[in-house]
């Protein structure tokens, strides 16, 4: 089954690989005693991009799989809602 990422698979890849460099530096840091702020600085860092990897992957998944769905009707495209639902609540709330 093709996902909504399928096409990005390579890109979404290289930007998680990024967000892992990041978390190394992050334990670097702490391992180092680097200054709180400049801890703290890139944990916002790291979050964020972990973010605009989450929304990348939301969208694909609304543009691809919910689209879909609901071309096709029935309960698979009330139950993908739902899932694109959720997942929106998971996003806001972290």
């Amino acid at each position: 089954m093709e996902r909504g990422y399928t096409t990005k698979k390579d890109a979404v890849l290289r930007r998680l690989r990024r967000v892992e460099g990041q978390i190394r530096g992050l334990e670097r840091m702490v391992d180092d005693d680097a200054y709180c702020i400049d801890v703290l600085t890139q944990v916002s860092a790291a979050t964020r991009a972990l973010q605009a990897v989450a929304l990348e992957l939301l969208g694909d998944h609304l543009d691809h799989c919910v689209r879909n769905a609901i071309a096709s009707g029935g309960p698979e495209a009330d139950e993908k809602v739902r899932e694109a639902i959720a997942a929106v609540e998971r996003l806001v709330r972290s």
